[in-house]
């Protein structure tokens, strides 16, 4: 695996290819960009060939062990590994211990140990547990045990002094048995970054973690609703500083567009795919825009019709179940009589062929075609947002494309 950077910006936002994914190399991802979201290696809501009605996906799917490790006996039977059981034959598997989308219940690290939680409640794993798990999933990518938990609001400084020794501890096992592992020779493995809000814990984790053979480094402990985001740029740009330049950094937890343009500013490079799957959750469709076509502050041609931002607010971004400005709540009866496409212009399939008062009565009615319909709407919006990102960092438009996401959302047209 291998990141070629094309540009890097006077902030510290960085353009470019990570080349070489995959047991045969064949893969890349352009970044910045996102992991696809996936439950057991599906997208939910999505079939394979429906998730394949979309363009340009993303060429790295995301696992994670809270949902692999209670079928631990059932790939140990299978014995060729979880791509292979779930049928993604055209991909990379990234492996994350913790589902982005889902918040584990905390206190039940220990020295030793991190625990997941599955359907079935919570399995304890230690390092060889987790080593010995990811022999079995046979992932391209995978991330090092970590203790992350230390994005409470009051952690002391011992206790994110301990995490931090604790996730350095857990990588140096798992580099050992990765070293030596037949199953996981083709994979690569990226170290965590934890510290919680101490800067000095933050810069020592990275340091530290840098000096490990490492192929990438996943930042963690900065979710979204867990940390101010003038505090997490902050950090961001005092750990970035500690990395490597020619490998790649991702950022655990953060999927609002706001936050991503702050975290790529900073020198973030990869992004989990989970957002449009918590939108989506919420019968909502995204709808904010990303075009710089048109400076927005100049010769908008679109007047606002509905105030999308001030009717949903951000007053708790910490809700999960809350809905961001970035989107349209379809469950709302003002849609119930509104015959336009969810947005103007979308070209994906729910947009092209459904208007959104057949959205609303499908939620209204809890049809299962609505989950279907907003997913594929949700994540080809935040796909070609990723690819307007991209553009805007090579074409010199970043800031237009900030005015237009922070100033005004599509349904406002």
């Amino acid at each position: 695996m291998k990141l070629e950077l094309s540009r890097v910006l006077q902030g510290g936002s960085r353009l470019g290819v990570l080349k070489g994914l995959g047991r045969t190399g064949q893969h890349s991802l352009e970044v910045p960009g996102c992991l696809l979201y996936s439950r057991c290696g599906t997208v939910p809501h999505l079939t394979q060939d429906t998730l394949h009605t979309l363009d340009r996906l993303p060429s790295v799917t995301q696992v994670s062990l809270d949902h692999l490790a209670e079928h631990k006996e059932v790939l140990e039977d299978f014995k060729e590994g979880f791509k292979k059981f779930a049928g993604l034959h055209d991909t990379v598997l990234f492996c994350s211990l913790h589902d982005p989308a889902s918040r584990s219940p905390t206190g039940y690290t220990t020295n030793k140990t991190v625990s997941v939680w599955g359907s079935g409640g919570r399995i304890e794993l230690t390092a060889s547990k987790f080593m010995d798990l990811q022999k079995l999933v046979r992932p391209d990518c995978y991330v090092s045990m970590a203790d992350g938990e230390t994005w409470q609001d009051n952690t002391s400084r011992k206790r994110v002094r301990k995490s931090v020794e604790r996730t350095l501890a857990h990588l140096d096992e798992c580099l050992l048995v990765h070293q030596k592992s037949q199953e996981l020779k083709a994979a690569v493995l990226f170290g965590a970054v934890e510290g919680g809000d101490v800067l000095e814990e933050r810069v020592r984790s990275a340091r530290e973690t840098a000096k490990r053979p490492v192929a990438g480094f996943c930042l963690d402990g900065l979710q979204m609703g867990r940390m101010d985001g003038a505090l997490r740029v902050q950090l961001i740009g005092a750990v970035t500083k500690e990395l490597p330049e020619d490998k790649p950094r991702l950022v655990q937890g953060v999927g609002r567009p706001d936050e991503v343009l702050a975290c790529v500013e900073a020198g973030v490079d990869l992004f989990e795919g989970f957002f449009p799957f918590l939108v989506t959750e919420r019968g909502c469709a995204l709808c904010f825009r990303f075009d710089t076509a048109i400076d927005p502050e100049s010769c908008d041609a679109t007047p606002p019709s509905e105030n999308v931002a001030e009717h949903n607010g951000d007053h708790n971004p910490d809700d999960p179940t809350r809905v961001t400005r970035f989107e349209m709540d379809l469950k709302d009866k003002r849609y119930r009589d509104d015959f336009r496409p969810l947005v103007d212009g979308c070209g994906c399939y729910c947009c092209r062929n459904h208007r959104r008062a057949y959205v609303h009565h499908l939620l209204a009615t809890n049809e299962l075609l609505a989950g279907v319909l907003l997913m594929l709407h949700n994540t080809a919006h935040y796909l070609a947002f990723f690819m307007a990102l991209r553009d805007a960092l090579a074409t010199d438009k970043v800031d237009l494309l900030k005015r237009r996401i922070l100033g005004r959302t599509e349904a406002n047209a």
